[in-house]
């Protein structure tokens, strides 16, 4: 739903000469961009609240080509929009936007310059040019020697700080990819990405590099033309006075294209249990988890019991998939799981790994909807723009999910644009490649490769001392490198935003810590009414609030030094009494050496109240705070 507020053009600014400034300003004032088309070269400079953030920056789509501005058109537009599910209910999309009409040496197009609140969007549209005539769109952002970068690594730990003074002089240059954040020396931030590369046919991932000779950070798509006409992906800068903000800003959502889907009833977001890493555990009562029947009823009779609304299978659950057939592994009925899940009303998820043969993809999503599927883990599809492109649309055609794993494209503002897209293994998930990561790496994922959009991360095991012994078959490669507090893993599924919250560990291990599971079981997952970051520092500490109806949920976890945060309840509802829960580590907690143990207590809040949340070494704190019953 969009809800239309106000739109106001401004007049048409005819045969403008070279050399003339044209500066668009943000609805408050304080986002300047200023263009110039000097020297037949389009260049931008991006100013907040008074202060530079780039200097004089190189705006294209033809290399090497004049740019004339032709024409201006000014004009501002305020309207409200209801996410599918997100991490708000509610989105205001306010913006001033300057429209240039440009001669690009006969070519024909606009450059499109939207400047909101906390950032700015560029995108150009080609209406008049040669086909099979090749284009370019390309951006710098000209930082100060004294500003730093971070940017995501894979499944390593993200890079940065790198000063920008560093990499002018480097010998060997770090790929840099999306998103950019970049902390800025008078202590402001700002980070790079790109937003709607889904409504862009024909283009790539952007690519980002430094020009050493310019001293400068750059981005790029190339892309031979064809057709009528060509729009390119909107380059996107956001603007925060704390990191932290960086994750709830929606000027990227604003710039997606709107929801594509007439009916969206079948989208649930929610969360899954999940089998791939639970293969080989030994219950209690004896009985060892493997690719079956009877594991998976474990699965589902759980996810029942505990309101679970979904269960995935990973792979193992085929051994080859060609001419439009399956071959389901040995021990398993996999209608009868179906059958056994619907029953209980279990929705059911399946992984598709296109390393274990070719079925076809336009047959694949067919069949998993007969199936009785609601959704596809699809393994190793690369960063493929086209072929994500395609997925997107196909699953949302057979009414299936789609989660990109295994090095996808950060295809930033699909959820809005198609919200079947549910969520990315754009980071290092727990253990990925059997490799455990530290709280660090955690926080840095959390406040850097999340900013591109929901994750994939696979946070919340519970039996950490088994893990960390090997009674796992996938557990991690060297035995007691999961650094993290039992505490900690439950603040993880709430700050990792994502329309799908998979945790990787088995029935009995959060049976055995039912109280502490209730924090992740409450949780609305991708149905919260808004969201915020309290505390937030890369590579320290986060603290993530989160509110659905009038429950409020609250996440922190820190890194190997342990210490205390202070969350004020300042977002609470004055005049209400609360009752909270807090879930903490204790005493003894240590990531390394006791990471199970944790406190559960009850307390009375109310606004404006400050909590001081002590945490262990690589340790969380949780809080589930709900109005009393007797207001």
């Amino acid at each position: 739903m969009v809800l239309a507020i106000g739109l106001m053009v401004g007049v048409l600014s005819s045969c403008t000469s070279n050399n003339e400034l044209h500066t668009l300003e943000s609805p408050d004032k304080m986002v300047r961009v200023t263009f110039s088309d000097e020297g037949n070269i389009l260049t931008y400079r991006l100013s907040w609240q008074g202060q530079e953030m780039l200097g004089a920056s190189e705006l294209s789509i033809f290399p090497d080509v004049p740019v004339r501005i032709v024409n201006t058109e000014v004009r501002t537009s305020d309207s409200k929009w209801n996410p599918v599910w997100g991490q708000f209910d509610e989105i205001r999309d306010h913006y001033a936007e300057m429209l240039f009409e440009l001669d690009m040496d006969g070519a024909k197009g606009k450059l499109i310059a939207r400047a909101y609140d906390q950032g700015v969007g560029f995108r150009f549209e080609l209406s008049e040019f040669k086909a099979g005539e090749h284009a370019r769109l390309y951006c710098e952002y000209a930082l100060g020697d004294s500003d730093a970068l971070y940017c995501p690594n894979g499944e390593n730990e993200p890079l940065g700080p790198l000063a920008i003074q560093q990499l002018k002089t480097d010998t060997a240059l770090p790929n840099i990819v999306m998103p950019v954040v970049v902390e800025k020396s008078n202590g402001t931030y700002l980070s790079v990405l790109e937003s709607d590369l889904y409504s862009a046919e024909g283009f790539k991932l952007m690519h980002l590099d430094f020009n050493q000779d310019k001293g400068l950070l750059f981005s790029s798509n190339e892309i031979t033309l064809s057709g009528e006409k060509m729009a390119t992906p909107w380059r996107t800068i956001l603007l925060e006075d704390k990191a932290g903000d960086l994750l709830t800003n929606t000027v990227s959502l604003n710039l997606a294209a709107p929801c594509q889907l007439e009916n969206t009833s079948w989208i649930k977001p929610g969360k899954a249990l999940w089998d791939w890493r639970v293969h080989g555990y030994t219950a209690p009562d004896g009985f060892v988890y493997g690719i079956d029947n009877e594991s998976y009823n474990r699965f589902i009779d759980f996810a029942a019991d505990k309101g679970i609304e979904y269960f995935l299978i990973d792979a193992g659950w085929f051994s080859s998939a060609a001419n439009g057939q399956f071959e389901v592994a040995e021990n398993l009925d996999l209608q009868k799981v179906f059958d056994s899940a619907a029953e209980k009303g279990v929705e059911m998820l399946l992984y598709y790994d296109r390393h274990k043969g070719d079925y076809g993809d336009d047959e694949l999503y067919a069949y998993f909807q007969s199936l009785g599927a609601k959704g596809i883990k699809y393994g190793f599809m690369g960063a493929d723009a086209e072929f994500t492109r395609e997925a997107v649309r196909k699953s949302a055609q057979n009414k299936l999910l789609i989660n990109f794993h295994d090095h996808p494209l950060p295809i930033t503002g699909i959820s809005r644009t198609y919200p079947n897209a549910i969520t990315r293994e754009y980071c290092h998930a727990q253990q990925d490649s059997r490799r455990a990561f530290t709280p660090e790496s955690f926080i840095k994922m959390a406040m850097i490769n999340a900013i591109q959009g929901p994750l994939d991360m696979n946070n919340g095991n519970f039996d950490l001392s088994g893990i960390n012994a090997g009674k796992r078959q996938k557990g991690p490669k060297e035995l007691n490198s999961y650094l993290s507090t039992v505490v900690a893993e439950a603040a993880r599924t709430l700050i990792i935003f994502s329309g799908l919250v998979c945790i990787p560990d088995a029935p009995e291990a959060y049976e055995a810590k039912n109280d502490l599971f209730g924090f992740i079981q409450r949780q609305a997952v991708g149905q919260w009414n808004e969201s915020l970051i309290l505390n937030a520092k890369i590579g320290e500490y986060i603290t993530t609030v989160r509110r659905h109806g009038k429950e409020w949920f609250v996440g922190s976890v820190i890194n190997q030094q342990g210490g205390t945060l202070d969350i004020k309840l300042d977002f609470l509802e004055e005049g209400l009494s609360y009752e909270a829960t807090f879930y903490e580590d204790t005493q003894e907690t240590d990531c390394k050496t006791n990471p199970e143990a944790y406190s559960i207590t009850k307390a009375e809040v109310e606004k404006g109240q400050i909590i001081h949340a002590k945490m262990a070494k690589g340790g969380g704190h949780c809080i589930w705070i709900q109005p009393k019953n007797d207001e």
